[in-house]
């Protein structure tokens, strides 16, 4: 009589197998969130950047960071109000206090999926003094 032997894996080889793709993943996932919420970040920095610029522009036309149409002045509208400015907002944009002639204050508030980064609001002002909860943020 002739033996055949038999070819496959065993329930230990798969076992080692299974083990070694869990610590990897375990491992890897995080690795991968914080690289998404950095980026997410950058995203809401080169916004507030845009911004800044955009009140830069608003400034040299009339030596006035205000909305002048109005009696008294006010804020003026941002042209966009979350980052990033299509889809799901992770950063709402808006000014931290009243825009005076001379001054503003931009800020980046986290929201949703963005909403527990250790950064937290991000800042930006007239001068482009950088703000954040941390150091190393911007």
């Amino acid at each position: 009589m002739k033996t055949q032997s038999q070819t496959g894996f065993t329930l230990i080889e798969l076992m080692i197998v299974v083990a070694i793709i869990g610590i990897i993943a375990a491992i890897a996932f995080p690795s991968y969130q914080s690289q998404v919420k950095k980026t997410r970040r950058t995203t809401a920095k080169s916004d507030l950047l845009e911004l800044s610029q955009w009140m830069e522009r608003r400034y040299s036309n009339g030596f006035d960071y205000r909305d002048t149409t109005n009696t008294p002045p006010d804020n003026p509208t941002l042209p966009f109000v979350q980052s990033p400015q299509n889809g799901t907002a992770f950063y709402n944009i808006s000014f931290s206090a009243d825009v005076t002639q001379g001054a503003f204050t931009l800020q980046a508030v986290p929201t949703g999926g963005q909403g527990n980064d250790d950064c937290g609001t991000l800042t930006l002002d007239e001068q482009g003094d950088r703000g954040a909860a941390m150091a190393g943020c911007w």
